[in-house]
């Protein structure tokens, strides 16, 4: 690779974009035990230095912890070296608001499932996200790679906001999935949670 001046110049706007948006980690790569145990570690440390308020912190921590979850059950595109899910992890705040970005692969045949599930979550009150999880957890079925279904309902739960999502063709065979969750800190020092 040579550090030529386009090369640097695309760095430096890298940089200035990450900034401008309030990156504060970005990962690409494989997901697990160990990466989650390291994010929520290094997000600790942060949001410690930032003086955040402990309710805030359990929130972001619950959204990270289940957002990596489901990338490492739930990608469609596994590492090369492990059985391991891959993927992009962004954590970042800006203004008054945490959020957590995930994007994977998602075979063309998941989609439909899983689009029709985030509206289903995004539609639902609060009382009937509170339905749907206790259904999932009496009545809920393991899916091949592990998972109950339960994530998206808890963290839409726990948030109490909507999960922005898109589906963007990567080619006739997968999807990118982005997932978009957001933890303001405002609503949590007005609820007093």
């Amino acid at each position: 690779m040579d550090l030529s001046f386009s090369f640097i110049k695309s760095i430096s706007n890298i940089y200035d974009e990450m900034i401008g948006n309030g990156f504060s980690l970005v990962y690409l790569g494989e997901f697990n035990h160990e990466i989650t145990r390291m994010f929520t570690t290094m997000t600790e440390s942060n949001m410690e230095r930032n003086s955040e308020e402990r309710s805030v912190q359990r929130k972001v921590f619950h959204v990270m912890v289940e957002t990596l979850q489901n990338m490492n059950k739930h990608s469609d595109e596994l590492s090369k070296t492990s059985q391991t899910g891959s993927g992009l992890f962004i954590i970042g705040k800006k203004n008054d608001t945490y959020y957590v970005i995930t994007s994977n692969k998602v075979a063309a045949e998941h989609r439909e499932f899983l689009e029709e599930t985030l509206i289903k979550v995004n539609n639902a009150t609060k009382e009937e996200l509170k339905e749907m999880y206790k259904k999932q957890m009496k009545e809920g079925v393991l899916t091949e790679k592990g998972g109950a279904g339960l994530g998206l309902i808890d963290i839409a739960r726990k948030t109490e906001e909507k999960l922005n999502f898109q589906f963007i063709p990567f080619d006739d065979k997968y999807y990118f999935f982005i997932l978009k969750v957001e933890v303001s800190t405002k609503k949590i020092y007005q609820d007093g949670k």
